[in-house]
């Protein structure tokens, strides 16, 4: 598959080496900080551009569907809502004004209004989640989960390879990097045990995944097929599904994930446009046996995006536990919306898909702990000498994201969270 040609760019913002924020990225979110209220922005190296103070001086002057206070909303929901050609243009003048020989902003008097510092700004969830839903997407991980809980031998489910599986989660408790979280309590009930229990989980995961951001809603009784779909997605974020394992495992059966996984999930902040990766667009994995006609795909929608994991217990060294990539995804995006809407389910702006817990096909890029530590029976050890079957209280869990290929590197940052103790 031929790529399109990235002209090389360069920026007279200082970008820090291995930034993931470089010019080629220009990831939109939503921040405030000490002076100022809720807004838009964009990020670059150590830098957040204001786009309000950018329009307000009339640099998206030809763009005449941007309301004026467009980039003082509390989320980029309506921003989206305006259609790819506005988003899209919007970053291209955004990339124009950043690159070292346009001195427009550079030599602005309002330069220094314009960019703020990112270390002084507290990130915000980037849009209003009305629905969520979670897949199921990675061979390598159900069939972890498979092999471990049901028949080796037998360990996808019969249907597995024929649709792209998923439920509907609670998006109320879809929190942004740097949220902490609290254990959560619930029944459990172990083989040996007589009769259930209750009390703070004992098995608390990390689940890595990205989530993609829809930009355009559909009427009730309307579907997007595979060739549309990425005409509805403004881009992804990633996505940490934590999940109670001793809750879920009680009450998954007849109805599946519940108190199990409803109580937190974490995102990064920044979301990272699908225009931005598409220099890092691949195939995916084979699908055998065919897939139905309505999910076959014309193009290539996977992307080789480097995923890690790290665990810091307190104030000590974090470890690296996980080196993972979204190229290893069974089911893409494309196929996840046309499956999610074939049905006539209608979708809105800001709703978050995420992917499934993202497993390659070694034993260091299984996306949980679950798999990491084999259901508690192989630890993992950390560089401070103590080791984890699940995660602990006081732990905090770092998931970072990054494309790298021919001198570019475009990455989402990280999504962080401290797990504290039950209430």
């Amino acid at each position: 598959m031929t790529k399109p040609e990235i002209s090389p760019l360069n920026s007279w913002v200082q970008v820090p080496k291995d930034s993931d924020f470089t010019i080629y990225n220009l990831p939109f979110g939503v921040f405030q900080n000490k002076r100022l209220s809720p807004r838009t922005g964009v990020a670059i190296g150590d830098k957040i551009v204001d786009l309000a103070v950018l329009h307000d001086e009339g640099f998206f002057s030809d763009l005449t569907q941007l309301p004026n206070d467009i980039f003082l909303r509390d989320s980029l929901n309506e921003f989206i809502s305006l259609g790819k050609p506005v988003t899209r243009r919007v970053r291209e003048i955004v990339q124009e004004l950043l690159k070292e020989d346009n001195e427009m902003l550079r030599d602005h008097q309002i330069r220094g209004k314009a960019m703020v510092n990112r270390k002084e700004a507290e990130m915000l969830m980037p849009v209003k989640v009305g629905d969520y839903t979670d897949f199921y997407s990675s061979m390598e991980h159900a069939t972890n989960v498979g092999t471990m809980f049901r028949d080796p031998d037998n360990a996808l489910l019969p249907n597995w390879k024929h649709i792209p599986v998923g439920y509907h989660g609670r998006a109320s408790s879809i929190i942004p990097s740097g949220v902490p979280i609290h254990r959560p309590k619930g029944q459990y009930k172990d083989p040996n045990m007589e009769k259930p229990e209750f009390g703070p989980s004992r098995r608390l995961d990390f689940e890595l995944e990205l989530a993609f951001i829809t930009g355009r809603q559909t009427k009730m009784g309307d579907s997007i097929s595979t060739d549309e779909a990425e005409d509805f997605i403004f881009g992804f974020v990633l996505f940490n599904d934590w999940s109670a394992r001793d809750i879920q495992a009680w009450e998954y059966v007849p109805l599946g994930p519940f108190l199990g996984k409803n109580f937190a999930s974490s995102i990064s902040p920044w979301i990272v446009t699908l225009e931005a990766l598409e220099h890092f667009r691949l195939q995916g994995p084979s699908q055998d046996p065919e897939v139905l006609p309505y999910l076959k795909c014309e193009k290539a929608h996977a992307f080789d995006i480097n995923l890690e994991v790290y665990i810091q217990p307190g104030s000590k060294s974090s470890t690296k536990v996980c080196s993972s990539n979204f190229k290893y995804m069974y089911w893409n995006i494309a196929q996840q919306l046309a499956h999610h809407t074939v049905n006539g389910c209608n979708i809105n702006v800001g709703d978050m898909y995420a992917s499934g817990t993202i497993s390659g096909p070694t034993e260091d890029s299984y996306g949980s702990m679950l798999e990491l530590a084999w259901k508690g029976t192989k630890p993992i050890k950390l560089e401070d000498g103590s080791e984890r079957k699940f995660i602990e209280d006081g732990d905090t869990v770092v998931m970072r994201g990054f494309c790298k290929k021919d001198g570019i590197r475009v990455g989402f940052g990280e999504v962080s969270t401290k797990v504290l103790p039950s209430k």
